[in-house]
């Protein structure tokens, strides 16, 4: 057997696993809800685990978080207030915050745990989002705050951990109902839904929910080098069914009025992510 030592081990599958080499670890901790460790990787900087599975890496956030920011908030084109589900790193707070149109950003999040650490040894992720005044983070259950909101939201972006612990529960038909009726008109959804290779049966339920739901459903797609197995899907579910069909021409003009760096999204970044392979396309309903 090969000594594994200095190594953390993912073991997010049954028949597959991924190993990022440890060359210190800054810390190691179990809160009420989850284990936390950080630990410093040469190729991809500092790396925070949840029980065990990689969750954001310094080196290649900006994709997972510019994805599930942008997109939305772009092909919507009017989005005032954005709800987020989960974050506890800020990344995903970080990129909505850029939108200078955007007046007023709900983070909810489980573990109060994440934030305060995440602001200790990752402070690079949020890049000071905690402290901006139109951040109102919320330390609740997500679905309960999503059961329990008068809504009003433009976007809600759930960036939540796999269907297992506490995060199965943002997986649930109940929970994407509630969603749906927090949004306003037009409003957007957008979900982290696994890499399709590997989890299929993960997105296939949420498309199921979104498309009893939605006025306008589907996934879309980004490659991000620490989930193994290929890339990423992002569910989509809309109340109305423009925006997914903005042009390219639309898209170059708010983008540019936006006046944000991106490192991965693009107006054409956007548009070709939509384009499914097959294999993709045949576990949608």
């Amino acid at each position: 057997m090969t000594d594994m030592t200095g190594w953390s081990v993912e073991r997010l599958h049954d028949d597959h696993s991924q190993a990022l080499r440890e060359t210190r670890v800054l810390y190691d901790s179990q809160t009420d809800h989850q284990r936390l460790r950080v630990f410093e990787n040469p190729t991809f900087g500092r790396v925070l685990t949840l029980d065990g599975v990689v969750q954001v890496t310094e080196r290649d956030n900006f994709i997972y978080h510019e994805m599930l920011t942008h997109v939305p908030i772009l092909a919507h084109g009017r989005a005032r207030r954005v709800l987020i589900v989960g974050g506890g790193d800020g990344g995903m707070a970080r990129e909505v915050l850029k939108h200078r149109s955007v007046e007023s950003v709900t983070m909810v999040e489980i573990d109060g745990g994440v934030v305060e650490f995440s602001k200790e040894y990752l402070p690079s992720i949020s890049a000071g989002a905690f402290e901006d005044p139109r951040l109102d983070l919320v330390i609740a259950d997500g679905a309960a705050f999503m059961r329990e909101t008068e809504g009003g939201f433009d976007v809600i972006i759930v960036d939540s951990t796999d269907p297992v612990g506490p995060g199965e529960v943002l997986f649930t038909d109940t929970f994407y109902d509630h969603a749906r009726q927090a949004l306003t008109e037009g409003g957007i959804l957008v979900t982290q839904n696994g890499v399709p290779f590997m989890q299929g049966d993960e997105l296939s339920g949420t498309m199921r929910a979104f498309r009893a739901l939605f006025e306008d459903w589907t996934c879309y797609l980004a490659t991000v080098p620490t989930y193994a197995g290929g890339p990423m899907a992002f569910g989509w579910g809309s109340t109305g069914t423009a925006a997914r069909r903005t042009d390219a021409e639309t898209l170059r003009a708010r983008f540019e009025a936006a006046a944000i760096e991106t490192d991965y999204y693009t107006p054409e970044v956007h548009l070709g992510t939509f384009a499914l392979p097959p294999y993709v396309s045949r576990l949608l309903p």
